[in-house]
């Protein structure tokens, strides 16, 4: 028989709500200190599967995932494998395969929206000496049209585009010459070079690319659009590395070198500049808006439907 005092057990104290504190002081503090006591929890926790593991040794249970928005992401039927001999054979007859074979060398030329700011200028100026053989021409007016024709009677290879809006870097149309495709790209988080902590002094050197995460046939294209920017056989003596990241369908630019602390440490050291690229389109042909025939167009009332389902 249940004594009385189990029948009259004292039910759990709730936790206090932080939300409901109106002093904004009191809640802050009540604040921190529920997640230092969840922090610590959670060390705990960590510790006792780790001496759990431990005693089990080869019976310890595998390692788990994490989830991540990556690791969940839904699988798409465009993923491909770079040794597939569907993908080497398109690759042999693109655009790019000229760059691909070496028998061209990368050129670019880099322009501007019509009476850029002070920003962007100082903006083309680190992307030229980012991208080695390129050069700056200011528009004057100048439809993009009328300068695709001249671009390729002086031999460059691609047209860079810097788009802004109330004055900030915006937007990214890259053309490769002389049959394309046509990229068009929503740029932000835009820093210059003086902007970032700790920025090292570049270099002349041909930097060594690093493509992360270009996975699909559309991203796939997109990663050899990024890769024939720049010359063959990188300069590691200078130890320059660009790298485009792929990460959700945002693309994060960043430059670094590399500094070697000991024989066996080596750290990153950033060079600037750097920004995140939304791919919005691609165009196949040299820039067309009005006539020219699209391979994608981002949509975002039809795409952007799931948070796991990504196009890159």
């Amino acid at each position: 028989m249940a004594s009385k005092e189990d029948s009259m057990a004292i039910p759990e104290i709730p936790k206090p709500n932080i939300s409901s504190i109106k002093n904004k002081q009191l809640r802050n503090a009540a604040y921190r200190k529920l997640k230092i006591e969840k922090r610590k929890e959670k060390m705990k926790e960590k510790k006792k599967k780790k001496k759990e593991a431990e005693a089990l040794g080869d019976k310890a249970p595998p390692k788990q995932v994490p989830k991540t928005i990556e690791s969940m992401r839904i699988h798409d039927e465009t993923m491909v494998n770079s040794l597939d001999e569907e993908v080497m054979q398109d690759e042999a007859q693109d655009e790019m395969s000229s760059y691909f074979r070496r028998e061209s060398t990368p050129k670019i030329l880099i322009t501007t929206s019509d009476r850029p700011c002070s920003r962007t200028n100082k903006f083309c100026k680190e992307l030229k000496k980012s991208f080695p053989n390129s050069e700056i021409y200011y528009r004057r007016g100048l439809d993009l049209k009328k300068i695709i024709p001249q671009a390729m009677s002086k031999d460059f290879t691609d047209i860079m585009v810097i788009n802004e809006n109330h004055k900030q870097p915006n937007g990214l149309v890259l053309t490769h010459l002389p049959d394309g495709p046509t990229s068009h790209f929503k740029m932000s988080n835009v820093k210059l070079a003086p902007e970032i902590k700790r920025v090292g002094e570049m270099t002349g050197h041909k930097p060594e690319v690093i493509l992360n995460n270009f996975n699909t046939r559309l991203g796939h294209s997109v990663g050899r659009m990024f890769a024939s920017l720049f010359p063959h056989d990188p300069q590691f003596s200078g130890r320059r590395v660009i790298t485009f990241h792929n990460q959700r369908d945002f693309i994060f630019f960043r430059h670094h070198r590399y500094v070697f602390r000991n024989a066996k440490k080596v750290g990153l050291q950033e060079l600037g500049p750097r920004f995140t690229l939304k791919l919005r389109s691609l165009q196949k042909g040299t820039f067309d808006s009005k006539y020219g025939e699209y391979e994608w167009i981002h949509k975002r009332h039809e795409m952007d439907t799931s948070r796991r389902k990504f196009f890159l």
